[in-house]
């Protein structure tokens, strides 16, 4: 029979030497919390979360918990070669008269986005196939290079597609480089890409799962950007990934209505950063992301165009939510409308204040939301935010039956933001994002238009959450304390 080894028992330290190691683990853990200067309310969160679950509670932080990223030499490194390959042309760009732009352009440029730049062209598109087949004519047409950053990369016939049309670039000499969210498009494997690497293109996952820990980031950091650049002067971004759910023959819930918009002239150079900075970053090449030869070609002298337009990246990167303060400045400044369109609506307080402040204003706030997302957990954390905003005097629609996906936002007359954030914290803090900025009537029109198209197939909501049965309620209410992560 067994019997335990009393001196291996003896050896093991006390009840009381155990206790106070842990309360040592507790308090280093929450020392080290208090300095990110979070929210009052997320740093009581995780502190109760250690000190009633000390070893599964620090595990859990160091997978979700961290929202910043060091990655400030390799910006610098970035912007100052990319700067220097169009120097005439940033400087310029910088040095223009922005007031026309108001605020708004100013606030983007210090915190750290490009400043605006022309455009010959601006095209919106709301159904993905229309959108494909323009992209495949760009991919048909690019001479250069062909940059694509990608969240969701499907391996479904629409990402066959692409792939192909990718893979014919590289085969004309066309440089190509694909950079897909290694959580996001985990079906994307190597015999799909191996067509496109052995014509000579480049492919990298976004911070791997399984070695992001390695690299000192954190799983939790994505990028959810949608960016397609072709030869420095044609590019795209909005809400689509690629995939069939953006296909008219989709149905059920795997019909997608989204937005993008293509951009041709010298506003595509602020794209071309985003996606470069990006990828000396996914390649771990910071001294030199790209050829010797020097990053001239990638931003080539453009035609002045009508439109104006402004990049904004954001990430955790960062010291503060570009995307967020973007927004909460523009429905700040706000004098007639703010129109927004977002797939998850979980706002932080400084949204939430913006938006029921401008509505109290008397300007007319209305939001879009889907009837129904792809996650319970957010539609019932959502829920709890519409009460505040519908007795303010803001309006709310559902969208159906397709799954809205897009993330727009129109101030007045002449402003207009078509990105990948969704209005919530994961993208507000913790995801890597862009938004493309839009000054001026033409443009902005052509969104409000699509906004009024989208309400004719939406219903407005005018039941009030407190009305709810109970366990709808409570349910809901639970859901919201799991906003910091949604």
């Amino acid at each position: 029979m067994w019997t335990p080894d009393l001196a291996l028992l003896d050896a093991l330290p006390s009840p009381g030497v155990l206790g106070v190691l842990e309360a040592a683990w507790v308090v280093a853990a929450s020392c080290w919390i208090l300095l990110e200067r979070r929210s009052p309310t997320a740093t009581l969160a995780w502190i109760l979360a250690l000190a009633a679950m000390p070893v599964v509670g620090v595990a859990v932080y160091l997978v979700v918990g961290p929202r910043r990223l060091d990655r400030k030499k390799l910006r610098l490194n970035v912007l100052k070669r990319a700067r220097g390959a169009y120097l005439e042309a940033w400087d310029r760009a910088t040095a223009r008269d922005l007031s026309s732009m108001g605020q708004l352009a100013r606030l983007a440029i210090r915190l750290q986005a490009p400043p605006p730049e022309t455009a010959r062209t601006v095209v919106l598109f709301s159904e993905g196939d229309d959108h494909f087949e323009a992209l495949e004519r760009d991919l048909a047409a690019a001479r250069h290079h062909v940059h694509v950053e990608m969240y969701i990369f499907e391996r479904d016939r629409t990402g066959a597609r692409v792939l192909a049309a990718l893979a014919a670039a590289a085969r004309r000499g066309v440089q190509v480089r694909l950079l897909v969210d290694d959580a996001g498009s985990p079906r994307l494997g190597a015999a799909l890409l191996a067509p496109l690497r052995e014509a000579g293109g480049e492919v990298e996952r976004f911070n791997p799962m399984l070695v992001s820990r390695l690299r000192g980031g954190s799983a939790n950091f994505r990028t959810h950007r949608k960016i397609v650049v072709c030869d420095g002067r044609v590019g795209f971004t909005g809400g689509m990934n690629v995939s069939d759910d953006q296909s008219a023959a989709a149905v059920g819930r795997s019909a997608w209505r989204d937005t993008t918009v293509r951009i041709e002239g010298a506003a595509v150079h602020g794209l071309q950063l985003t996606f470069l900075e990006n990828w000396a970053f996914a390649t771990g090449k910071t001294g030199s992301p790209l050829p010797a030869g020097g990053l001239r070609p990638y931003f080539p002298d453009e035609p002045p165009g009508s439109h104006e337009v402004q990049i904004v990246p954001s990430g955790p990167d960062q010291d503060t939510s570009t995307v967020g303060q973007l927004h909460v400045a523009a429905i700040g400044g706000a004098r007639e409308r703010v129109w927004i369109t977002t797939p998850y609506f979980v706002p932080d307080e400084a949204m939430l204040a913006a938006l029921t402040s401008a509505a109290l204003r008397g300007v007319d706030v209305r939001l879009l939301l889907p009837r129904r997302t792809d996650s319970r957990v957010v539609d019932a954390a959502s829920r709890t935010y519409h009460d505040a905003l519908l007795a303010a005097g803001a309006r709310i629609w559902l969208y159906g039956p397709r799954m809205l996906h897009a993330k727009t936002c129109l101030v007045d007359q002449d402003v207009g933001m078509i990105g990948t954030a969704n209005l919530d914290n994961r993208s507000l803090r913790l995801n890597f994002e862009v938004t493309a900025v839009l000054y001026g009537a033409p443009a902005v029109q052509a969104l409000a238009e699509l906004f009024e198209r989208d309400l004719e197939v939406a219903r407005p909501k005018t039941t009030r959450e407190a009305d709810a049965p109970f366990l709808s309620r409570l349910g809901a209410s639970a859901a919201r304390l799991l906003a910091p992560q949604l």
